[in-house]
């Protein structure tokens, strides 16, 4: 797991956190910046993951080519 991955996970929880907060306090503005921290959130997790395949990717390459 890379650090974009983690950050969007952490992002992820906030903006779940932030709607659930925004629900209890009856806060429309609050639960709709929880939306869009938990879509940014899955955006940059999913970035993370592919970024980390395509790393993978590159030292398998790497690795078939020293051999």
């Amino acid at each position: 797991m890379n650090k974009d991955e983690l950050d969007g996970k952490v992002d992820q929880v906030k903006g779940r956190v932030k709607q659930a907060a925004g629900d209890l306090a009856d806060d429309q503005n609050l639960h709709d910046d929880g939306v869009a921290d938990e879509a940014s959130g899955k955006v940059q997790e999913t970035y993370g993951k592919a970024r980390r395949k395509v790393g993978e990717a590159l030292e398998d390459v790497g690795n078939q080519i020293k051999k």
